[in-house]
């Protein structure tokens, strides 16, 4: 028997599709805190009720984002033990964590990150929350502040570059930065890539140049200039290291001129 066409759809859940978008984003924060050491590989995980009081949401939703972690293999549960964390790091061969200090590396984390992320500050741009926004800008802020203070300033870095990503309300985007990692920030002393070049004020100063102009297309609401931002600022980091490369060479070769 055909169905009427003026058949009214089913109602959308709409508890679960937020409660679906709270674990996801509790899922992201935890995944940051395994991959950047927070929390240590074999280390015990506070109960599902201190962990609903901590992101002050339901138990429902923390038992959510705690079966995607189990499902990624980051976590694993033990009956009458808790929750343990069993993995930092993605198992795909793409997104291994190889800590070569190789120019070209960098060069090529780069290169995927201004396809991944010029597209996340255009979509940044018109689909963020009001939270959102507050947080892209909270954490440009806290990167002055440790630059100021002449403290790494790594984590910001990339914390701002991953609340543009939650910005997108695309999973998928802070699920590949995540698993590029530490790899992702180049001024960050942890990563392969730091140097005292990099780590310097005026260097990362023009980083927050550079991070002043995507943060204010994101905050206008301007897809096209948020992209050309984020773009001009990896291509930027791009032709830092390029010019690394460009440097050693010249030096080599006033050496063999000079013997």
């Amino acid at each position: 028997m055909m169905t009427p066409l003026n058949t009214a759809p089913p109602p959308v859940d709409l508890n679960s599709s937020r409660r679906q978008k709270l674990s996801e984003r509790i899922a992201g924060s935890l995944r940051q805190d395994f991959l950047s050491g927070q929390v240590s590989l074999g280390q015990k995980l506070p109960t599902e009720t201190q962990l609903a009081g901590t992101f002050d949401v339901s138990r429902t939703v923390i038992r959510e984002a705690i079966a995607a972690l189990v499902a990624d293999g980051l976590l694993e549960t033990r009956q009458g033990a808790g929750i343990f964390v069993i993995g930092h790091q993605s198992s795909g061969p793409i997104l291994r964590q190889d800590r070569s200090s190789n120019i070209s590396h960098a060069l090529n984390v780069l290169e995927v990150r201004i396809a991944l992320e010029a597209e996340s500050a255009a979509l940044a741009a018109t689909r963020r929350n009001a939270s959102q926004e507050a947080q892209i800008q909270e954490s440009f802020f806290e990167f002055d502040r440790l630059l100021q203070l002449g403290k790494p300033t790594g984590q910001a870095d990339f914390a701002f570059h991953r609340s543009i990503a939650e910005a997108t309300n695309n999973p998928f985007y802070v699920e590949v930065l995540d698993a590029l990692g530490e790899r992702t920030i180049p001024c960050d002393v942890n990563s392969p890539y730091a140097t005292e070049d990099v780590l310097s004020y005026n260097y990362q100063a023009g980083l927050q140049r550079e991070h002043l102009a995507i943060l204010n297309a994101i905050s206008a609401g301007d897809a096209a200039g948020a992209r050309d931002a984020m773009r001009a600022h990896l291509s930027a980091s791009q032709e830092r290291y390029r010019e690394r490369l460009r440097d050693r060479r010249t030096r080599y070769q006033s050496v063999v001129e000079a013997t």
